[in-house]
């Protein structure tokens, strides 16, 4: 086996604003102070896959600003977003001419605690992908979460079924059941397993992919493509879908909010700062890299300081940053997102 590895770095995170920007989307972000999230993505791929196999699949406006933080890897340009169906059919047809035949599939903008555990469930995710089957790896859920899709586990490590982001009564029931997993994006497969699937539930992505192989340009063909992901343009239909449990600490970090599942927890809250001075302050998130920060008298904030910008917000506001967005181009301030 040649496993190689596609990462999906397309996003822009708009959930970080201010400090994350159209020219410095989420993925680049060092919000831990260990180096950005798709650095970090590459780095648990030692030892398992070849730097030459290793594709980071992003758009044409984000090349330059994720290329430094690839480390040698191959970066795949995906001329418009299309949803991860046709990047994941790109960067998996790329990873087979560099000489894989399996593939990873991985987001670059996630938190992984005990990398070890991630690359022993590839490995083998990667066994069990080598009878055929596409195999997605399924999170062992730690909370009732309705943001995430989950899983239901089948007979023999099939897939029942997939279970769509639930409402709460549904997603208590999931994780008081015990069986569910959460879906994070990631997936194991063989190079001809994808594209075998492709031709069953997605032709227009199978002509552009038989395109490729011809010699046509990536640009020719990529209208053609299905404008959707691999869940619902593939894995929800294919009759030999499998999955792997993982248990490694695992966080999507899908908004400000989220940094307490991945920094240490502090009598404040949770951040990074330069130094921190705190009085009657308690469950605050900060982002102030550098400077000295003063918390006088608050519960559940969010401060990020940016050179431009600064956001102030409660806690239970985090996932109203599109709203601070559409605010900023209609004021035409469009220049701070």
């Amino acid at each position: 086996m040649d496993l190689g590895a596609v990462i999906l770095a397309g996003g822009r995170g708009t959930r970080f604003w201010p400090l994350s920007r159209r020219a410095r989307p989420k993925q680049v972000l060092d919000l831990t102070g260990e180096g950005s999230l798709l650095s970090r993505t590459l780095g648990r791929l030692e030892g398992i896959v070849r730097h030459d196999a290793r594709l980071v699949v992003t758009g044409p406006d984000m090349v330059e600003v994720v290329r430094p933080e690839c480390g040698g890897a191959t970066v795949v340009v995906e001329p418009s977003a299309r949803n991860t169906l046709p990047a994941i059919a790109l960067g998996t047809w790329a990873a087979g001419r560099a000489g894989a035949d399996t593939v990873v599939v991985l987001p670059s903008d996630h938190h992984v605690a005990r990398p070890e555990a991630l690359r022993a469930a590839i490995v083998e995710a990667s066994r069990v992908a080598h009878g055929g089957a596409l195999v997605t790896l399924g999170i062992t859920p730690n909370r009732a979460e309705t943001g995430f899709g989950w899983i239901e586990p089948g007979e023999g490590g099939r897939v029942a079924r997939f279970v769509e982001k639930p409402p709460q009564t549904v997603a208590d029931a999931l994780y008081a059941g015990g069986r569910h997993l959460w879906n994070a994006g990631i997936f194991v497969f063989r190079v001809e397993a994808l594209r075998a699937a492709l031709v069953r539930h997605c032709p227009g992505t199978a002509a552009a992919w038989a395109a490729w192989e011809a010699g046509d340009p990536v640009e020719a063909a990529w209208a053609h493509t299905e404008a959707t992901s691999l869940d619902y343009g593939v894995l929800e239909k294919h009759d030999e879908v499998r999955v792997v449990a993982l248990d490694c600490g695992w966080s999507d970090v899908g908004a400000w909010s989220a940094l307490d599942e991945v920094l240490p927890a502090r009598t404040w809250g949770a951040g990074v700062c330069k130094e921190m001075v705190e009085i009657d302050a308690r469950h605050n998130l900060v982002h102030a890299d550098g400077k000295l920060v003063a918390l006088v008298g608050v519960d559940d904030l969010i401060v990020v300081d940016t050179p431009d910008a600064v956001l102030v917000a409660r806690r239970s506001d985090a996932q109203r940053l599109r709203e601070v967005l559409d605010a900023l181009d209609a004021r035409g301030l469009g220049r701070y997102t």
